[in-house]
């Protein structure tokens, strides 16, 4: 009973992570990617086009596309399409066209296109980042890309790539040089972004502990910390003395921890503290 608990309780939470992201994505799309006609790439880049050239708004396109996709997800990947890439279209399709009806914008929030640009980039970018870590998708062109690496041998990358850039190309035309050059630097800058916040959420400390006294250490880093550590005997080339190599990985926050109490007990320990976002095996993340 209790394990189907924490069952439903980590699924309310992912759903609930999931939802905040999503609804993160729909205000950077909504708020200051749509009123500038930033059209760097995926379905709300193409729904920002369409809305121009049409008389249908950008967030009903953003649905009928998603819509669209879902059914051809449906139809071609059948059970092995996920519930959460279901969740988050439907989500931030509504959003979007609920917002249009409830909070309409005639023109951009400020008269600054370079930080609106950046708040178009960022908080996309950052909601995508969030989906992906925990095995989420934002929908969209990511169901045409599991749908060609089904079906065909293309480069994934490559191609929704190349769509991306051709939205981007569009944009030049269908608006002005000026709206066609900043989608390109979101294009470019997007990527990156969604990157580094990825290797910042899932960024450890690997620790590299030379000491003479292993014990009162890994004591602390397994009833403190609650995590494991590899020992194993080494000796210094100048003094020739026995030495302890202790190898352990940790959060951040218990990186921390774990600095300040070598300070304060072991000051003669030497440590190296490296920065690491891939960790695979117990207590962090699995194989993909």
């Amino acid at each position: 009973m209790f394990k189907q608990h924490s069952k439903v309780w980590a699924a309310v939470c992912e759903y609930g992570l999931i939802t905040i992201a999503t609804l993160i994505m729909v205000v950077g799309i909504y708020v200051f990617k749509f009123p500038n006609n930033f059209s760097f790439g995926g379905v709300s880049g193409m729904a920002v086009l369409l809305a121009k050239l049409t008389s249908i708004t950008a967030g009903d396109w953003t649905f009928l596309l998603n819509m669209v996709l879902l059914v051809l997800g449906f139809f071609f990947l059948g059970r092995s399409f996920g519930i959460k890439t279901v969740y988050v279209s439907v989500l931030m399709s509504v959003a979007l066209s609920g917002m249009e009806k409830l909070f309409p914008m005639a023109q951009p929030l400020t008269t600054q296109p370079v930080l609106e640009l950046i708040f178009a980039i960022f908080l996309p970018s950052l909601s995508a980042a969030i989906l992906f870590n925990i095995g989420a998708s934002g929908g969209g062109t990511d169901i045409l890309a599991m749908i060609l690496k089904k079906y065909t041998s293309f480069n994934i990358g490559s191609a929704l790539f190349v769509v991306d850039l051709l939205i981007t190309v569009a944009a030049c035309f269908v608006f002005d040089p000026t709206t066609g050059l900043f989608s390109f630097t979101g294009l470019m800058a997007k990527s990156l972004v969604i990157d580094g916040v990825i290797e910042n959420i899932n960024l450890c400390k690997y620790f590299t502990i030379v000491c003479d006294e292993p014990d009162p250490i890994c004591d602390f880093i397994h009833d403190e910390l609650k995590r494991s550590a590899t020992i194993f005997k080494g000796e210094g080339t100048y003094t020739h003395q026995q030495k302890f190599i202790i190898l352990t990985v940790m959060k951040r926050s218990q990186a921390v921890q774990l600095r300040n109490f070598l300070k304060q007990n072991e000051p003669g320990a030497f440590m190296m503290i490296t920065n690491s976002s891939e960790i695979i095996g117990k207590g962090f993340r699995g194989f993909n």
